[in-house]
Order: structure tokens, then sequence, then C-alpha cells
């Protein structure tokens, strides 16, 4: 993802506030958006979209926990970054456990929200990778047949040839070419690879290194 490609939401129902975060992100070069409010922003904001969410913690209505919180039953993996003053501390602690990257309280200094949102995008560019990678991954096992399906889950089981003909009844020959078929269907080089990409497809693995 390049700089371009991302934007950075402000949500903030202080128009001072607003304004001085937007003459500060496109000074840096970012594309910047500004909402006064939870809802606004909800109404306009589309998962696909990159960047990072600055959110101020209070704000009428819909606060900015209640929308981290409607973000993520929403599947979104828009990092957040909280703005917060002096007391409420414990609840942005309670919201970076819930997922927010970080929280800066009031009055911050430009540089430390600048490194915040850096590493906040990094961090949205890792995730929009992976669930890339994952959908990737997901369409391949999509076009196996189901004997190469459970090929395929019997090879990641750690089975080999002769386990897998007695348990689906198939000589070993045919368990040879469906394997193969496998392989080359998933685009893998190596058990270890048919492995990762298995447990990618499941959601559970890490993605594979390089």
């Amino acid at each position: 993802m390049s700089e371009s490609e991302a934007t950075i939401f402000v949500v903030d129902d202080d128009p001072g506030v607003r304004q001085s975060l937007e003459m500060l992100i496109r000074a840096i070069g970012q594309s910047v958006e500004t909402y006064a409010s939870a809802g606004e922003f909800l109404d306009a904001y589309t998962s696909e979209r990159p960047g990072c969410l600055v959110l101020d913690l209070r704000m009428p209505g819909m606060s900015g926990l209640e929308l981290q919180e409607e973000l993520g039953s929403r599947g979104s993996n828009l990092p957040v970054i909280f703005i917060t003053a002096h007391g409420d501390v414990p609840t942005a602690v309670d919201a970076v456990k819930g997922g927010a990257i970080d929280f800066i309280q009031k009055p911050f200094r430009d540089q430390d929200l600048i490194e915040k949102i850096e590493l906040a995008l990094e961090q949205n560019e890792r995730a929009l990778e992976e669930t890339a990678e994952r959908g990737d991954v997901q369409a391949r096992v999509a076009s196996l047949t189901s004997r190469e399906r459970q090929v395929m889950d019997i090879v990641v089981d750690g089975k080999t040839n002769k386990a897998m003909a007695t348990e689906l009844r198939l000589s070993e020959r045919t368990v040879e070419i469906h394997r193969a078929r496998v392989m080359s269907k998933m685009g893998a080089e190596s058990l270890a690879d048919l492995v990762k990409m298995a447990l990618r497809a499941r959601g559970d693995g890490s993605p594979p290194a390089g």
C-alpha cells in the first residue's frame, strides 16, 4: 500500500481539533478526511478503504469506544488511534486492550501522533495483505474436487501415502495422482507450503515468510 492510497480518518466533535489535525496530516503528505461524529463516519466509510482512524474517545451520541466496537463487529481491520483527555486514560487503556493501536493524551506533540499514524498504516497494510492472501488460498481450495480436498486434509495431518490409501480405500498410485493434483492446483512447491496454505485457508495459520 503506497502512502497515497491510505486515508487518515479523523473523527472528533471539536471543529478546532478536526481542523488542526487535518492541517497536520496534510503537511506530512497524507490524505485525510474529517468527521464530526461516529455516525457521520460510519455513513461514509467502506471497509475496503485502507488507512487508519484517529478517534476522539468521548463524543456526543456514539462514543469513540462504541465506534471501535461497531467496526470490530463489522470485521473491519482499520487500526484505531484514540485521542483522550487525562481523566479518560483508564478507558483508553481498555480500548487498547480491545485492539486499538494506542492512545494519545491531550495535549500531545505532533510528532507523537505522526509516529503512531505511521505504525497504524504499517499494521493496516499487513492486515490487508494477509486478507488478500487468505482469499487467494481459499479460492484455490475451492477449485479442488471433494476427493482432492480429502487428500489435502489427510496430507496436512501428516499421514503417509500408504496410510492415506488405506483410509480412503484407494491404491497408493491413485493417492499419488490425487496428491500431485492437489500440489499443482494449490501452487505448493513442498509439503510445508501446502500445510501453510491449508492453515491460511482455515484462518489459523501465520503467513508464509518472505
